[in-house]
């Protein structure tokens, strides 16, 4: 039909009861918002982005790192022996966490694909199953970059009351006992004396 009216275009989307072209369409374009996919894609979603291209490269070779230096072991493993892949794949899963948290701060501010909010889910997902994949499976860990300023910082903390009452003790004025000699009545004999010399 190349009737372009609105009825024709209605009548025909909305021709069944259960009304399935428009209520898959609804879906697809919620699942695409849901997920986030946009922010995958370049601002004209011709193509993938070249950071999301980049991350995708580099968390296909983290797998594959994974896999290469287990096959090098023996298969009953226990599970704190994954020494050789925590070693050789170092380098690799540092580079695909930097970027990654790279493209969280760049998708804050907007990033090529003009989109704010969340990562699309892809690379969500990916990020996801390699940290697992780390810190759970191999149970590897990164050392900590933050570790110097930290301990500088519980170091401060923890002296703070030291300081305080060192300095509320040196600054204090000490109470020095000032003895006060009390006022005492004279003694009856004096008076008794005074009273018989004017009789």
């Amino acid at each position: 039909n190349s009737s372009e009216s609105h009825n024709c275009a209605k009548s025909i989307l909305t021709s069944d009861r259960l009304q399935v072209v428009v209520t898959l369409s609804e879906f697809f374009n919620e699942t695409w918002e849901a997920a986030n996919c946009a922010n995958c894609l370049k601002n004209s979603s011709e193509g993938l982005s070249n950071s999301t291209e980049e991350f995708l490269d580099l968390f296909n070779k983290s797998l594959t790192c994974f896999e290469h230096n287990l096959q090098g072991q023996a298969i009953d493993l226990s599970p704190n022996n994954y020494t050789e892949v925590c070693k050789n794949c170092n380098e690799t899963y540092t580079k695909l966490n930097d970027l990654y948290n790279h493209l969280q701060r760049l998708n804050r501010q907007g990033g090529e694909s003009a989109h704010s909010a969340h990562l699309c889910i892809d690379v969500e997902d990916a990020m996801n199953i390699t940290r697992k994949l780390w810190s759970r499976t191999f149970n590897c860990s990164l050392p900590c970059s933050d570790t110097v300023p930290v301990i500088a910082v519980s170091s401060f903390i923890l002296f703070l009351p030291i300081v305080f009452y060192l300095s509320s003790f040196l600054h204090s004025k000490q109470k020095k006992r000032i003895l006060i000699l009390p006022k005492r009545i004279q003694s009856n004999a004096n008076l008794v004396n005074i009273q018989e010399k004017y009789s």
